[in-house]
């Protein structure tokens, strides 16, 4: 959501700004600018419509802001788009100014004029106010800082400076170091190209960058402590696959291995290389998860298995909910914080709510040194690689290995699964499940399929029960994200009660099938939406041949093999479906990678 990219060196930096911004696109946006001692242009669409108004370019500027939107305040235009410039100050914007309609009154009164809808225009305005008045543009940024209610990452420029002032709070800012010159992003996936020398800001910090170096303002520090990214180049390349959605998915076997390998002793889980103790579980009463979107469903999944192995009570809450209707407090509480980006607004808002109210906090986090998992007592790190396509996959899945690990641990020091039983689901997850995975990813064929089935319809339902309906969820949630389809999930025994109104001629109904015990109810449930004319899809790892008009055996023989091989195969329908009907895969309209605005 939103992304940032400055430069200031030896170089021009438009093309350094612009080879930024492509690599930002993952994040969704609906358009795009940049902004040089020169000029400013913007484009309403792809940074593709940008790079061509630049084309025949002759500005030679070494310094330079861009920028890629995602509408919030005020729709999608060029006077909405970033950067914005009033007076002396251009700057580009991630996060919302919440206080924006009071700053905007006051500085009406004071004769600015307003050409766009944006907050972000507002907040120009108003240090630049603060800038006409001292003159010093740190000073102006302290007092700015004071005002703003919400959340902020800022590039700025001042008129007839080479340099780039940046702060930031609530949302991530990135400064690297390169041999050309300095840069910022606010994520790292934009400063790969260039370097992978890196310092991640903190909150209040003021940052001057020029082409000779670097000042540190309202820090503790006086320079930065450099990092360096274990991110490389390739990291960031398609490899032969036409999306980097397919790519990712491919990856699925390979990645779960990653997560897995260091947290397994013995045929045992262990989390001692992520710093938790062998009894960090051993106390624990109740368990919160908190996430949004697919990292919920991932919970949600978590909170199944954590039941059945380790009998503790858990509850799933989405994230934008959670410190608003709070549930009661309960001594020896974990609460557990997934976000694959590590900047989650919503989640990293329940975080310091939890926190503030003395829970023990743990976050399962992809990106590594992100708010989320900086800000939790605890983190554990998926390791899943850099994720490009909108739609998670390898992130979700790699989730849901690290939670299943964890039930597996607390149930290890409660005792409620014998440690052979223990040793078994340990080695399911670490050498079954990879397996499983690459036997579904064979299917693909077939899948094809039932893609043309169903691309043509409007609308489609995904049923199941149990831990079955919870990766319904999820399913439902990647078909409609990426083809447009309007899927909805339902437990298998709830459609009947209102839904099934909406079952018409061929209208996809696809059914999730493992558990043996609940399998007829399920079938029975399909059974009643085909007389009324649906066309049905079993996805099961049961032995069946003729319960569904369509069924897609999964090669599965434990409970653990077939959570992961059935959202391999709603992960190839929804891909294959929105590629009949022509979407655009990787950035499906109106979505971002990384939500970092409540």
């Amino acid at each position: 959501m939103c992304g940032i990219i400055g430069y200031t060196g030896s170089q021009a930096s438009e093309p350094k700004l612009i080879t930024g911004l492509k690599a930002l696109e993952y994040r969704g946006y609906d358009s795009c600018g940049v902004a040089t001692k020169e000029k400013i242009t913007k484009a309403k669409g792809r940074v593709a419509y940008l790079e061509d108004l630049l084309r025949n370019s002759e500005d030679m500027s070494t310094v330079g802001i861009g920028h890629t939107r995602w509408a919030t305040h005020g729709e999608v235009s060029k006077e909405n788009a970033h950067p914005h410039r009033i007076g002396k100050i251009t700057l580009v914007h991630n996060g919302i100014i919440e206080n924006y309609a009071e700053i905007k009154a006051e500085l009406q009164t004071q004769g600015v004029k307003f050409v766009s809808q944006t907050d972000t225009e507002i907040a120009c305005a108003l240090i630049n106010s603060y800038y006409e008045n001292s003159g010093d543009i740190i000073e102006a940024i302290k007092k700015a800082q004071k005002r703003f209610v919400g959340s902020y990452a800022f590039a700025i420029m001042v008129e007839g400076e080479n340099k780039i002032y940046a702060t930031r709070y609530k949302s991530p800012l990135i400064i690297a170091k390169s041999k050309d010159g300095y840069y910022l992003a606010s994520d790292m996936s934009a400063l790969i190209p260039f370097t992978r020398k890196y310092y991640r800001m903190n909150e209040g910090e003021i940052i001057c960058l020029s082409p000779n170096g670097v000042e540190l303002f309202n820090a503790k520090i006086s320079t930065p402590l450099w990092e360096i990214s274990n991110l490389s180049i390739e990291d960031t390349r398609k490899e032969g696959y036409d999306h980097y959605m397919l790519k990712e998915i491919y990856e699925q076997s390979t990645v779960i291995k990653n997560t897995l390998s260091k947290r397994i002793k013995s045929v045992l889980p262990d989390f001692s290389e992520d710093g938790l103790s062998n009894d960090y579980f051993k106390d624990i009463h109740e368990i919160h998860i908190i996430g949004c979107g697919s990292a919920m469903h991932a919970g949600l999944v978590g909170k199944g298995l954590i039941e059945k192995y380790a009998k503790i009570p858990t509850s799933v809450f989405v994230a934008s909910e959670y410190r608003y209707n709070p549930p009661i407090k309960k001594d020896n509480t974990l609460c557990i914080f997934i976000s694959q980006s590590g900047e989650t607004a919503d989640t990293f808002a329940s975080l310091e709510y939890a926190k503030q109210n003395g829970y023990k906090t743990l976050s399962i986090v992809n990106a590594q040194n992100t708010s989320i998992a900086i800000e939790s007592h605890n983190v554990i790190y998926t390791y899943a690689g850099v994720e490009i396509a909108v739609a998670t996959t390898k992130g979700y899945t790699t989730q849901l290995a690290i939670l299943s690990l964890i039930a597996l641990k607390l149930s290890l020091d409660r005792s409620t699964l014998p440690l052979e039983q223990v040793k078994d689901l340990t080695s399911k997850l670490y050498n079954g499940v990879p397996k499983a995975i690459e036997t579904t990813l064979s299917t693909r064929d077939k899948i094809k399929f039932l893609a043309e089935k169903i691309k043509d319809r409007d609308d489609a339902f995904y049923i199941g029960r149990g831990v079955d309906y919870y990766l319904c969820k999820e399913g439902s949630l990647k078909l409609k994200e990426i083809s447009y389809i309007n899927s909805q999930d339902y437990p298998a025994g709830e459609l009947k009660h209102g839904t099934i109104s909406l079952i018409t001629e061929n209208t996809p109904v696809i059914a999730i099938a493992n558990n043996i015990d609940l399998f007829p109810k399920t079938v029975s449930n399909l059974k009643e939406v085909k007389s009324r004319g649906a066309y049905t899809i079993l996805i099961t790892s049961l032995r069946v041949t003729d319960e569904a008009d369509c069924i897609i055996n999964l090669n599965a023989p434990s409970e653990l093999e077939a959570i992961f091989s059935s959202i391999i195969s709603v992960q190839l329908l929804s891909y294959e479906t929105a590629l009949l009907r022509g979407c655009d895969i990787d950035k499906p309209r109106n979505l971002a990678k990384s939500v970092t605005v409540e």
